[in-house]
This record gives C-alpha cells, structure tokens and sequence, in this order.
C-alpha cells in the first residue's frame, strides 16, 4: 500500500509539472507587446494582436472586423490576412460592376472602364499579398516600396472607376458597393507604411536595407532581386541604340517597308511571355491609331525616328461622348515600358475638353527625347513609377495630370491658348489617401508660354496647378518659369477644398514667374529653404530611381542638380 501511495503521489507531482510547463510555454506564446495575459486566455491575445496590427489604420472597426476570424498572433499571418479580406471585398465589387445596367452609351464605356480597373485592382492585391506571403517577416520593411507602390494604384483604380461614372445613380451605387474595399484598401497602405513599427510592438528584428535605401552604393545585382523587365542585357541594348545598330524585334512603316503598318500589329505580334525586352522601331510617319500596351506586354522599348517624326495621333475626347480614361491615343500599361524620340498627340481642341493624348500605367516606365501635344488633360500619368527626360509636353488645363509618383528632369513644358473663358493650370494631382506615396516632381525644366498664347499670356491667366483630389501633391524645384505664371502661383479647385490637405511646393526656381513673395497662404503650401528637405523629391529617393533608372538608356540624375 505504501508503494502504491508512493507511486500515486509521483504520478501527481509530474503531471502537475508538465501542466505548469505547458502553462508557462502558452503564456510565452501569448506575449505580445511585452505582456503577457492571464490565464493563456487564446481570444484575449488574438484580439491584442489584431489590435496592434489595426493601430494605424483610419477604419479600425473595418480592420478589426476583417481580421476578426482568425485565431492566430502572427503579426504575418494578421498582415495576409487583411489583404486577403480587400482581395474579397474588391471581386464582390466586380461583381457589381457587371450587374449594374445602363442604356446611356457613355455610362457603359465608363462601366465597362470600371470592371477592367478593378481587376487591375484585384491583380496588384494578389501581388501584394503574394509579396508578403513570400517574405520572411524579417525583410517584409525591405518590400515597402512596392507594397505601398501597388496599393496606391489600387486605391487610383477605384477613384478612377467612380470619376467615369456621371450618372448621379450610377456613381453612388458604385460608390457604395466599393466602401468596404476602399476602406480596407487604405487600412492595408497604412498597415504597410507604419510595419516598421508593428513589427516592433511584436519584438520582432527587421531589416532596415530596403533598395530605396542603397542608392549610391554597393551592387545592385547582389542587393536586390531585378524586375523580370530589367536585365544587363537591357543596358547593352540601349547603348546599341545611342551608337545606332541596334537591331529591333519587329519593325513598324507606313509605306509598307517594315514589318507591320500599323503600331497596334506589331504589339499583337508579340510572343506571349516574350522574356527579355521586346524592341519595336517606328519609323517616320503619322500613324492615326489607338495605340494599348496592355498589361500582359511587359518591357518593351519603343522608338522612333524623332518627336516631329514618329507621331501617333488621335482626337477622341469627352464632348464628343468618349469617357476621359478612353480617349488616349496611346496608352501604356505593362510594365517597364520605355519609349523615345516619339510623339503622342490629341488634336481633339481646346472646346473638346478632355482629351488625352498619352496615359501611363507601366511601373518603372520612362520616356525621353519624346512629345506630348493635347489642350486639356494632355498626359495622364494615371499610376506607378514614371520618369520623363528631355521631353516636350505641351497643353492648357490639368494637362499634366494623374496620381502616379513621377519625375519630370530636363523638359519643356508649354502652355497653351485656352478658350477665351477658360485659365491654364498645369498640373493637377490626385493623390486620395495621404499614406499614397505619389506626386509629381517638376526638377530642372522650363514653363513657357507658346506663340500663341504669349500676347494674350497676362489676360489669360496660368497657375501651376490646382488640386484635383484631397491630398495633392506637386513640387516644382530648380526649374524656369516664365512671367505669365500668376504671382499667387496655384490655383483653388473648387472654394477651399483640399487647401489644407494638399502639399505644393516650390524650391530653387527662378526666372521671373519664379518670386514666391505673393503665393497663396494656404495651409498645405510652402516655400522649400531646407536642402535636406528638397532632396526627398528627387528620382533617387521619389521613385527609386536608384534602383533601375539605370536600366532604361534615359540620361537621368538622382539628386538636386544645383
């Protein structure tokens, strides 16, 4: 009996130690921000952890509900899980794009905009999410750039979608059936831009080498993974180009002396998952056609025989009953799209309003030695990463438009006669959500007046832009302005909206429309003294640059010039 006792006391004794061992490893499981709960309560420190994750966010209860089914404390497990809730939020929104019905035959073009926008809103979600789910939480801050890059044009996407539709019914069903996907939407760009400090709410190590941040250093090739569009071979290929025995893929001649007639054959012609970079030549010649490079035609480079020779042309525009986003002449979406020494016009008019004569989608795209001519809404530099060098963009109102990150370096920008009722504004960003990284930099060029409107250039008044959406953003720096640029500089959109929201600045211009003593007094502008300050707008830091500007044959700079 003894023996038994003895043995019935240690069986006690041990299971009471692997209970409290148990214990203490699901209380260390549990800790999260330095706590831990009582009682290894499993809802409590899931609910803590969705918390920390759901701390930044503008729509906490949306986030929170979002993530409200999972049982995990993974802060990535938490981070996919918030984009797989948007990914689903944004195909039921699809959805309801394809059941919404319209006789009105410019709301169906504008419907029908909707549905491919939200699907390229869909396929930036999935990569994002695919971007995380392939990371170790460790290097997850190394991927901001792109992370933020992407849902920045899912959230244009969106917006863009809702600016088609002008029937007041239409819009607010649209409108209403994207809230849930525009909120979480925002709430995974502010995840993303503050993962830094998740991370360490979460006393989890992280690399801070992320390539914005290796830009004058090191080896490019060993630091980061390269686009699939960017390659050494890239830059042989363009130093082919400058020496003029570059040997293109396929050739484009009006006169029949190439390969195709037409610009819109030659793209078709392309080998599907073509890898490498696909070169097409245009040659001299006015090629009246509506030009895509759609999404699936990544890394091509396109050039032609000079701006004033190669011209692709069109006039569709929005008062002839064509929506805004259609009425391009040419339009550039796949990634890492390059095009020189081109031209790209909308000849539609000044009374044809809108009328867009280039819209740019490409990631990482460059243009230069190229021309843009329209009147208003000439370049619509809709998302992503662009750069533009040594090019001619010519217009009236918002005629540099769009809510991408993009630099302009070395151009000439030409204002316009407007009709006599209208004002000339160049610029008109449309920045939505302030985490968006976008904006347009305006570094080194010229503003002038063309012949026409230069004896009219006081009567009929120019600004440097106006702000289109709540957060725009629009720095123009080290550049020359002409005198017709009215001393207050920026216009007003509508009465005092986005006045104190938007950042316009201006730093080192000079020339005569330059003197910034009668600026506007608005709250969101300001007047850059700070060199420090000014650099965080040039290519290298804006848009990357460092990491492949390099890899388009675009002469470019990544700092200030002075």
């Amino acid at each position: 009996m003894k023996k038994v006792l003895i043995t019935v006391v240690s069986l006690i004794l041990v299971v009471g130690v692997v209970i409290a061992i148990v214990a203490g490893v699901s209380r260390s499981k549990a800790r999260i921000s330095g706590v831990t709960t009582d009682g290894g309560n499993d809802i409590s420190t899931t609910q803590k952890a969705i918390q920390a994750i759901c701390a930044p966010t503008d729509y906490k209860e949306a986030c929170e509900k979002t993530l409200s089914g999972t049982t995990t404390t993974d802060p990535k497990e938490l981070i996919k899980a918030s984009f797989k809730g948007t990914i689903d939020e944004m195909e039921s929104a699809l959805l309801l794009s394809d059941n919404i019905t319209t006789t009105d035959n410019m709301q169906k073009m504008a419907l029908s905009d909707c549905k491919s926008l939200l699907q390229d809103a869909i396929d930036e979600l999935q990569a994002s999410y695919s971007e995380v789910g392939n990371s170790s939480i460790h290097t997850i801050p190394d991927r901001v750039d792109n992370l933020k890059n992407w849902l920045s044009a899912v959230i244009s996407y969106q917006e863009t979608c809702t600016d088609g539709l002008t029937d007041p019914e239409l819009k607010s069903s649209m409108k209403n059936g994207l809230l849930n996907a525009t909120q979480l939407t925002s709430n995974a760009l502010a995840i993303v831009s503050e993962i830094s400090s998740i991370l360490s709410i979460f006393k989890i190590p992280f690399n801070i080498s992320s390539p914005s941040r290796r830009l004058l250093g090191g080896n490019f090739l060993e630091d980061i993974d390269l686009p699939p569009w960017f390659s050494l071979h890239d830059r042989r290929l363009l130093a082919a180009h400058g020496r003029g025995n570059l040997k293109p893929n396929v050739v484009v001649a009006k006169d029949g002396s190439g390969n195709f007639k037409t610009i819109n054959d030659a793209l078709n012609a392309m080998p599907s998952k073509y890898r490498g970079r696909y070169v097409i030549y245009v040659k001299a010649g006015l090629y009246k056609e509506q030009v895509l490079v759609d999404k699936k035609k990544t890394s091509v480079f396109m050039y032609g025989d000079g701006p004033r020779k190669t011209i692709v042309t069109g006039s569709k525009n929005y008062v002839d009953g064509t929506p805004t986003f259609q009425t391009a002449t040419f339009a550039a979406i796949g990634s890492g799209f390059i095009a020189k020494s081109m031209g790209f016009s909308n000849t539609a008019g000044a009374e044809k309003h809108q009328a867009v004569a280039l819209r740019v989608q490409s990631d990482m795209s460059a243009f230069f030695n190229c021309r843009m001519d329209g009147f208003q809404d000439t370049l619509y530099t809709q998302t992503h990463r662009q750069f533009y060098r040594n090019c001619v963009v010519s217009g009236t109102i918002d005629f540099i438009f769009g809510d991408s990150a993009v630099v302009f370096q070395n151009c000439l920008i030409i204002v316009r006669k407007p009709m006599d009722n209208q004002y000339n504004t160049v610029t008109a960003h449309g920045r939505i959500d302030k985490r968006e990284p976008t904006g347009i930099v305006i570094q080194n060029c010229r503003i002038v007046p063309d012949m026409r409107l230069f004896p009219l250039r006081f009567r009929l008044k120019s600004y440097l832009g106006r702000p289109w959406k709540e957060y725009s953003r629009t720095v123009v720096m080290e550049s020359t302005l002409g005198d017709f640029i009215q001393p207050e500089g920026w216009k007003p959109w509508d009465g005092d909206f986005a006045l104190k929201t938007l950042f316009y600045a201006e730093y080192g211009n000079k020339g005569p429309g330059a003197n910034t003593r009668r600026r506007v007094h608005w709250p969101g502008y300001k007047v850059i003294t700070n060199r420090k300050e000014a650099l965080q707008y040039t290519a290298g830091p804006f848009i990357q640059g460092g990491s492949w500007l390099r890899y388009t044959g675009a002469p470019y700079f990544l700092g200030l010039k002075y």
